[in-house]
């Protein structure tokens, strides 16, 4: 989950990681900046897909921190620090989704407005990546209908890209429960884009 550096390798970034949590720990404010600034993007990245929405996801995203500084003092430092950033994560959406039901996803043109598109013009085929974001406007869309547990399990397995066993120790749930979560979202997913394509959405 943590960016790296291009220069660094995985094992040095981890090393890196856990020497700024030690940091952080004895009240280094430096070292703590230095965390949010290597997770910012994928805590707003994950909250934005669990939510739907920009403004919903960067306010999860700055819960999710206040609370690693509030409880970073009991945070076991044997343990990976991404993980538990994950479901934090995770907990954090599911709190604002059931506080802010009325909130919209962001469109197609409000992504485009926001600049979030701005990297299509930079390619060859310009009508096939407008098809990939429009794609990715409908799984985000699709994203929104499911129930909170089915979107944590698939955002975390198929967008973020994690293993099934990690999934499940983040939902502290069963890697069965997750592997039948993920499969009943796919489908539904599917579903939804299909009804789409035809045109009943």
């Amino acid at each position: 989950m943590a960016e790296r550096r291009d220069d660094e390798s995985p094992a040095a970034s981890s090393l890196l990681l856990s020497a700024l949590v030690s940091r952080a720990r004895s009240g280094e404010a430096e070292a703590f900046e230095e965390i949010i600034v290597r997770f910012e993007r994928q805590v707003l990245g994950t909250a934005h897909r669990m939510l739907g929405n920009t403004d919903d996801a960067r306010d999860a995203a700055q819960e999710v921190f206040l609370r690693l500084h509030k409880y970073l003092h009991r945070f076991d430092e044997a343990r990976e620090l991404a993980p538990w950033l994950y479901r934090v994560t995770v907990n954090v959406c599911r709190d604002l989704g059931r506080n802010r039901r009325a909130g919209t996803t962001v469109s197609f043109e409000q992504q485009q407005a926001q600049g979030a598109l701005d990297h299509l013009a930079s390619h060859h085929d310009i009508e096939s990546e407008i098809r990939a974001a429009q794609e990715r406007q409908i799984v985000a869309a699709a994203l929104a209908t499911l129930p909170e547990k089915e979107r944590a399990a698939i955002v975390l397995r198929d967008i973020e890209g994690l293993e099934t066993s990690e999934v499940a120790r983040i939902l502290e749930s069963s890697e069965s429960t997750v592997r039948s979560q993920i499969s009943m979202a796919r489908v539904k997913i599917k579903k939804y884009r299909d009804r789409v394509l035809r045109g009943k959405v």
